[in-house]
């Protein structure tokens, strides 16, 4: 049904649109043709950009402007009216970067939150649960920065989006005020007759937002507890407040005026002129004594121009009242005595002060901007002091920032940071703790430390003392008459030197840094190649061969850069003198052919040797070279016949068996030849015995004398004398250090024997002894002036008790001597004593004795009932002054500034009467024998007549002694707090830069911690520890463990290269001996596997050709099927291969055989034919011939042999060329270079860090992945690209350096247990690399000395006491007492003695303005009053949901009515409330609690209150709705929505309101009974209970009811319950049918007993 009205409504709205579109279309066409142009209009798009030549305005921008129909289409511009035609173009505001500094958005304040409904027009009111939604708005705009002149939006969009205009806000509900219950009924106001009981209620939280105001804070009922007998009083005395102090009129003066008062002044000063004639006869010390009293009573004058003391007098009005409030005559109260109505009082003196004096001049007095203002300060005087309750003085100084004014103001001194030169680099600090290379620091090199030290100097001294020397010569000018001219200030020149040091606190900025990092080029070893070959027999000197001495030489080279050049290196060659020396000499390279002689085809014959000339390098020269040397001869060969015995030919000489000969041992070469081929038994040359086959020879037949050149060390390089006149040059004005000369030593050596004369040495190879050098220069050491001294103290700075002490002043090295310069001063600090401290100008209050006291006026008193004449209250005065501390008179503004408050210069006094009681004042109390024993007491004594009357011997109104007990000393200390850190003592040792290293011996061992000491009295006061005998701390020794570095083991030795041939790895390593504590040095990383661990690995290289295999000759042929006749057939041959060192001299030593590469060694044995006389025989084959490359497959490679010995006629020989494919990786091969990565950074030994290097390696690699010897690369021609070596950097272990502790901070608190000193250091220098890292601590604390709190605290206000009277104004008193506590918030105060806050000012809470008594007003009977103002109530913020909102936090208090009599209800004064600010405001919530039938509304901190509850029904109660819930069947429900009953579903409007409540269509289920009443649903509902528990459900669900209108089930119940039961038990059945299993057939066993199974679970799932 709810569809179906809310599509009518749909349906009405379209209509009427339809409406109103036809009446709109009617109007268009009764338009007249006059109107058609109105059917066009003009449209205008956005404007461009803004175009010009400059920035700013004059720019112009342009937009479209096109003329349109009302339908959208455009047409023609004639179709409107031109008259409107907006314009294309105007003047713009070209926006340019800059501007951005000149414009920005200017942000208003945000408006106040209005609500959203208010805004849109729509929506109702609703019920305020939470707050309501809000927009709040500002604006903002573009406006320029130097004025605020507004500007277009456009410039501002262009850097920035216009910031937002609107933002969502919460308006809080509106909250009433919110009171406390009432208190209990008070007592009655009357114990007979009609009154009145009141009870009464605070106010707890102000109404705000709209909120309902404060209900009445009263609530009266009358009483009537019996009724009076006999008449009831209802007169009271009533006295009024007094009235303001007046003077009292100043009569004429008369001689009997002065019969009852005092004499003036005057007349009392002559009436002492008149007896100075009696007194003329006294002697002298009576006259001094009269004169020291009349100057004290002249000082005990007050001041009349600073006080002015006036005693004028007040009153007061005494009536008598009735209970209704009414005055009547005193008359009525006759029995009542009546106070006093006059008094003396103080005419109140405001405080009076001149006009302000002039400015001082300003205490800066140099121009800088950037520097901070200075001040300046005026004055002005004290005129009149504040007497009575007159007001305070104001400020009498006032202090305002200032710059100096004048036309020539010098520039402020600009203090800026210098430095030391660098001190030498040191690489000792850098070594670990571990390092053995700490003991001895020789030779350390790389990366080091250098320091500096880093001071303050007036950067602009030199300027500011040339302006001041200029202005004293233009006064002295100008005294003198002359006019001065300007000063050359554009060309002043300054003499570098030094600048004195200043106050480092005047240098602003991060100074610079005091160290870095530096580095100490390591030294470099000579590298030397092998020694080469022993050269031929020489002259020294080919172009002098008079001198038949020879030479053999071997030399080597240096095969890197050494530091000091090759000359730093050992010798690079040796000689060995030697006979018949040639320069040059014929050089074999071949022998020919073997040509028999005769032409015959085989016999004897020569062999022709192809010689070269070379000379004594090897080089080859011009053959002519060698003419005068022996050419070498033809060598006679042998080519076999056929029957002839074949020999091979001889192989190469061995290598030389010694370097040289001795008488022990001589050099030997050898070769070989072997037999080929046997001769025929007839007629053919038979074969050599065995010893022909072998040939030895002398070599190296020298006799074993080696000399050399042996240099010592370059001297120390000392001036030249012979060329003085060419030691300096200058070069632009700069001269350079002279040259000087260095000498060594150079002696001629005989190996393994010594030096030996020059003459048997080389000359040629000698080294030089002489070379320049260039002297350093020298380098004066260059000193700061002295500082200025420190400033003496004196003895007002706090801690100085007026003891000696020292001011110092200190100069800087910035640059060391160095070169025989001039030398530092030893002493770089002074100090000495400063003089005795002045005293410091302290002041303090001195009172001087009372005056008089004086009455009011007889003449104005005398009239008042019971008044008598020279007696009664008054008030009597003295006078203040203020003094130094040594007594003198000083200003007493010194005193007001410095010497806390001004004592009372007035006071209330007494002159009794002839009735009153007399009494002297108190004597001092009587000693105690010893502490908390016994009492003590004082006395007084009655005086004159007193001692008469009886009511004076009353001793409880006048007692006579006082008894208290004696006071009891007794102390108790005890420890508080916790332990301090542990803090090591001062005075240690500093180091060299000034700064501590961390986990230094300096910042750790044995330290002290400390905790406070707190000391009780007997009274369990807080005292000073002084008083228990401590200095107030408890001190234990502590250690501070010291860093320890990570130990490692010491590097172990290279292992051997990886691989004999080509690049590999060789690997060193170190074990971890202890890791790291207390913030040592951290491990290097440790390897994966165990991290105990560290490696190195670096890449190394063999020399592939290092080791080479040896082959000796084929031995004699074994035959294995020998041809008895002919000594040939097939045999076997063998020979030795060993694996050889391979040096320049050849192969020498053999090793082992893994050395060499097994690929490449040559075979041991071969099998093959021994050839038969007369068959021919070939030589061995050649090497084969290299393939071409690249390696495509197709070429063949190919080897030869050839014959030895031709085979007889008829036959030939065999094939002597073999040839084979060449293919890739069998026989043919690519080489390529391999580089490998590059090492880890390797470091000199005896470096640390710093500059290293790094190396990597070339290889050759055949392109079957084989290494082999750079040679097979290198003689192909590949690019070698690569750089091997690189520089590289180690990071330096720089360990942590802290700066020093700060002085100890002033204590956190002045007093109390929890004050702590702290102090600070930073961190200068962070570690880097492996370096000890910075502790955690850098600061400490140490607890303070505990000192009581004591503080100035009010006593509770007494009642209001009303001079012997009812009611009235009176007066209440309160003291000012000192307690102490230990300064805790749970801390509990105690009272004192006053002496001991005698040190503070007096305030309380802050407050100065001590109050101990005020009046107060004691309410007659029957009067209607307010009372006291209730305690603020805890601070309340505004708050929704919890959150705190954008509101003040506000207190409130209040004050009730209270009233007396039920008719004087009506003159009641109305009640108050004040709020006042706060912080800290809590967040409260209300909600409404109910229990044994009460209803009451509960803040969230549990306390009952009236109001803040929402204004919901409250539970139990009746509801309200709003709106009303008036549709049938609608209730309102416990949220205070409109709901429907139970069987009925809401129907809601557009706005969400209930239209109507629809009834919910059941299904009806006839039964045996009562049909209509049966009616059954599917809602989940106990039917049994009333609908109206059940308020508020809604929703369409279909129910059902199983019970009746009895409460017992229905019948048809029981049959669903009955087919439910026998549906469950067929599905049972037919389920167990279908699972059940068929038997299976029974075979028959001999065994028909079944063994139990046993199922044990063992926690397997499987299970």
């Amino acid at each position: 049904m709810g569809l179906g009205v809310r599509g009518a409504r749909t349906a009405f709205l379209c209509l009427w649109r339809l409406f109103l579109l036809l009446c709109g279309v009617w109007t268009a066409r009764s338009q007249t043709p006059g109107d058609e142009k109105s059917m066009y209009f003009w449209e205008t798009g956005p404007w461009g950009r803004c175009m010009g030549n400059e920035c700013g305005p004059g720019g112009s921008q342009s937009r479209a402007v096109w003329c349109a129909h009302v339908e959208g289409w455009t047409t023609l511009h004639t179709n409107c009216p031109q008259s409107t035609r907006p314009a294309n173009q105007q003047s713009c505001f070209r926006v340019c970067d800059w501007h951005k500094d000149l414009y920005d958005w200017q942000l208003g304040a945000w408006n106040q939150c209005v609500p959203i409904s208010l805004r849109t027009g729509s929506g109702y009111a609703r019920l305020c649960s939470q707050g309501e939604e809000g927009i709040q708005t500002r604006e903002v705009t573009c406006a320029l920065k130097a004025d605020g002149s507004l500007a277009d939006d456009a410039i501002c969009e262009y850097f920035e989006p216009k910031p937002r205009q609107e933002q969502a806000c919460l308006i809080p509900c509106p909250q009433d005020c919110v009171v406390t219950e009432f208190t209990p009924w008070t007592t009655c106001s009357k114990t007979c007759g009609l009154g009145l009981q009141n009870r009464v209620r605070s106010v707890m939280a102000p109404p705000l937002f709209g909120g309902l105001p404060c209900p009445n804070l009263t609530e009266f009922q009358t009483c009537a507890p019996r009724a009076c007998e006999g008449r009831e009083t209802v007169f009271n005395l009533r006295v009024g407040g007094w009235s303001e102090c007046k003077l009292p009129p100043q009569p004429t003066p008369s001689p009997m005026a002065f019969s009852s008062g005092t004499p003036p002044r005057a007349i009392r000063q002559a009436r002492r002129r008149k007896g100075k004639a009696r007194k003329a006869n006294r002697d002298p010390e009576m006259r001094e004594l009269i004169k020291n009293k009349r100057n004290r009573n002249r000082l005990n004058r007050p001041d009349i121009d600073l006080w002015n003391i006036e005693v004028g007098y007040q009153f007061r009005q005494v009536v008598c009242v009735h209970r209704n409030g009414s005055t009547v005559s005193l008359g009525q109260c006759p029995h009542w005595s009546l106070p006093e109505t006059y008094q003396s009082c103080l005419m109140s003196k405001d405080c009076a002060v001149s006009e302000w004096g002039s400015w001082s001049p300003c205490s800066k007095t140099c121009t800088d901007p950037s520097a901070q203002k200075g001040t300046r300060f005026r004055s002005r005087q004290l005129v009149q002091l504040p007497v009575g309750a007159g007001a305070e003085c104001p400020q009498l100084e006032e202090h305002q920032a200032c710059e100096p004014e004048g036309t020539v103001v010098p520039p402020c001194a600009i203090y800026a940071w210098r430095t030391s030169e660098w001190s030498e680099c040191r690489v000792d600090a850098l070594l670990s703790q571990q390092d053995r290379r700490r003991g001895n620091q020789t030779g350390l090199c790389s990366g080091g430390l250098q320091t500096r030290e880093v001071y303050c100097i007036q950067a602009n001294a030199e300027l500011l003392n040339y302006i001041n020397n200029n202005k004293e010569k233009q006064d002295g000018q100008s005294v003198n008459g002359q006019m001065p001219s300007a000063p050359p200030l554009l060309s002043i020149s300054f003499e570098i030197s030094a600048s004195q040091p200043v106050d480092s606190r005047l240098c602003t900025g991060s100074s610079p840094s005091t160290t870095q990092l530096c580095h100490i080029p390591c030294p470099v070893e000579c590298e030397l190649s092998p020694w080469g070959a022993w050269g031929p027999c020489t002259f020294e000197n080919c172009d002098e061969r008079a001198i038949k001495k020879g030479f053999k030489f071997r030399r080597r080279k240096v095969t890197n850069n050494p530091t000091g050049g090759e000359g730093s290196c050992p010798h690079l060659v040796e000689a060995i003198p030697c006979e018949d020396p040639t320069c040059f000499s014929w050089q074999l390279v071949k022998l020919e052919d073997c040509v028999p002689e005769n032409d015959m085809e085989c016999g004897g014959g020569t062999q022709n040797p192809e010689v070269r000339c070379v000379d004594s390098e090897g080089k080859e020269v011009e053959k002519e070279m060698c003419g005068d040397v022996v050419s070498p001869a033809p060598v006679p060969c042998t080519v076999p016949c056929p029957k002839d015995c074949a020999l091979s030919l001889w192989t190469q000489w061995s290598t030389c068996s010694q370097t040289c000969s001795s008488k022990t041992a001589e050099g030997k070469q050898m070769r070989t030849r072997a037999i080929l081929a046997y001769n025929a038994g007839e007629g053919g040359s038979g074969c050599p015995n065995s010893s022909s086959l072998q040939e030895v020879r002398n070599c190296n037949e020298h006799p074993c004398v080696v000399y050399h050149w042996q240099v010592g060390p370059w001297g120390q390089c000392v001036e030249d004398t012979s060329s003085s006149t060419l030691n300096t040059s200058s070069n632009a004005g700069k001269t350079t250090c002279a040259l000087g000369m260095q000498t060594r030593k150079v002696i001629c050596v005989k190996v393994n024997v010594g030096q030996v004369p020059p003459k048997k040495c080389p000359e040629a190879p000698r080294p030089e002894s002489v070379r320049p050098c260039l002297l350093p220069c020298k380098k004066d050491c260059i000193v700061t002036p002295y500082s200025d001294w420190t400033q003496c103290p004196t003895s007002c700075e706090e801690g100085v008790t007026g003891q000696k002490t020292k001011q110092s002043r200190y100069r800087v090295v910035i640059q060391m001597a160095a070169n025989g310069g001039q030398e530092c001063p030893d002493v770089l600090n002074e100090e000495r004593d400063c003089g005795t401290p002045s005293i410091c100008p302290g002041y303090r209050w001195k009172t001087h004795k009372w005056r008089k006291c004086q009455l009011v006026p007889w003449s104005i008193r005398r009239d008042a009932k019971g008044a008598q004449e020279n007696c009664g209250a008054g008030v009597q005065t003295r006078a203040i002054s203020c003094r130094q501390l040594d007594g003198t008179l000083v200003d007493v503004v010194q005193c007001l500034r410095s010497a806390g408050s001004m004592p009372d210069v007035s006071q209330s006094c007494q002159l009794p009467c002839r009735d009153d009681c007399q009494l002297t004042n108190w004597s001092k109390f009587s000693p105690c024998t010893s502490d908390c024993v016994g009492v003590r007491t004082r006395r007084r004594a009655l005086v004159g007549k007193s001692k008469k009357k009886d009511k004076c011997k009353n001793s409880q109104m006048y007692p006579l002694s006082e008894t208290q007990y004696c006071p009891c000393d007794k102390y108790n200390a005890q420890p508080v707090g916790n332990w301090s850190d542990c803090i090591l003592p001062e005075g240690r040792v500093e180091s060299a830069s000034g700064m501590k290293v961390q986990g230094d011996v300096k910042e750790c061992g044995q330290g002290y911690r400390y905790q406070a000491m707190v000391c009780y009295d007997q009274d369990n006061r807080l005292v000073e520890t002084s008083r228990c005998n401590s200095h107030g701390y408890i001190e234990e020794a502590c250690i501070v463990p010291c860093p320890s570095d990570c130990k490692l083991s010491e590097w172990s030795n290279w292992s051997r290269c990886s691989k004999s041939c080509g690049s590999g790895v060789k690997v060193r390593s170190k074990w971890l001996r202890e890791k790291p504590y207390n913030g040592g040095r951290p491990c290097p990383k440790l390897d994966h596997l165990n991290q105990a661990q560290v490696y190195e690995v670096v890449p190394c290289v063999s020399d592939c050709s290092q080791y080479i295999w040896v082959a000796e000759p084929w031995s004699v042929w074994k035959v294995s099927n020998v041809d008895l006749k002919e000594n040939c057939g097939e045999g076997v041959q063998t020979r030795r291969v060993r694996c050889m060192l391979n040096t320049a001299d050849g192969p020498t030593d053999a090793v082992e055989d893994y050395l060499c590469d097994p690929e490449e060694m040559p075979l041991g044995t071969r099998e093959s034919r021994l050839p038969c006389p007369e068959d021919c025989v070939l030589s061995d084959w050649s090497s084969w011939t290299p393939c071409d490359l690249p390696c495509t497959g197709r070429g063949d490679r190919e080897r030869t042999a050839f014959a030895i010995r031709l085979p007889k006629e008829g036959e030939d020989c065999p094939v002597s060329m073999q040839t084979e494919p060449c293919l890739l990786n069998r026989n043919c091969f690519h080489f390529s270079y391999n580089i490998t990565d590059w090492s880890t950074c390797q470091l000199s030994a005896n470096a640390v860090c710093g500059v290293g290097l790094k190396t990597r390696m070339l290889d050759c690699v055949r392109s079957d992945g084989k290494s082999v010897d750079l040679k097979f690369c290198e003689e192909l021609g590949l690019e070698k690209k690569w750089q091997m070596n690189a520089s590289c950097t180690v990071e330096c272990p720089i360990n942590c350096k802290l700066s020093e502790w700060s002085a100890w901070s002033d204590c956190s608190q002045t007093c109390g247990l929890d004050g702590k000193m702290w102090r600070r250091r930073s961190v200068l220098q962070a570690s880097q690399g492996d370096g000890r890292p910075c502790p955690s601590q850098m600061k400490q604390w140490r607890p303070c000395p505990v000192q009581p709190c004591y503080r100035w605290q009010y006593s509770q206000w007494s009642e209001c006491r009303v001079e012997e009277v009812v009611c009235g104004v009176g007066l209440r008193f309160r003291n000012m007492s000192c307690f102490v506590s230990d300064g805790s918030s749970e801390g509990k105060s105690s009272i004192v003695e006053e002496d001991l806050c005698s040190g503070l000012e007096q305030a309380v809470d802050g407050d100065k303005d001590i109050v101990l008594e005020e009046t107060c007003t004691l309410p007659c009977p029957g009067d209607c009053y307010l009372m006291e103002w209730s305690d603020w109530s805890l601070c309340q913020s505004v708050c929704v949901k919890g959150q705190l909102l954008d509101f003040p936090a506000v207190q409130v208090r209040s004050r009730a009515v209270i009233a007396q009599e039920p008719e004087n209800i009506a003159q009641c004064p109305d009640q108050e409330w004040q709020t006042r600010p706060c912080s800290d405001g809590e967040c409260f919530e209300y909600r409404w609690m109910s229990g044994s039938q009460l209803i009451w509304c509960e803040r969230s901190d549990g306390l009952n209150v009236t109001g803040g509850c929402p204004p919901t029904r409250p539970p139990g109660s009746d509801q309200s709705c709003d709106p009303f819930c008036d549709k049938p069947q609608s209730f309102c429900s416990e949220e205070g929505l409109c709901v429907c009953e139970e069987g009925y579903t809401e129907v809601l409007t557009a706005e969400g309101l209930i239209e109507q409540c629809a009834p919910i269509p059941v299904l009806e289920i006839p039964t045996a009974g009562d049909k209509k009443a049966d009616v059954k649903t599917s809602r989940a509902i106990n039917p049994t209970f009333p609908t109206t528990v059940q308020p508020g459900r809604v929703g369409r669900t279909w129910y059902l009811q199983p019970f009746g209108p009895d409460g017992k089930l229905k019948t048809w119940v029981y049959g669903v319950a009955a087919g439910v039961f026998v549906l469950l038990v067929f599905i049972v059945s037919m389920i167990y049918l279908a699972c059940k299993k068929p038997k299976k057939p029974q075979r028959r066993q001999n065994n028909n007993r079944l063994k139990p199974l046993t199922l044990a679970y063992d926690g397997d799932a499987d299970m």
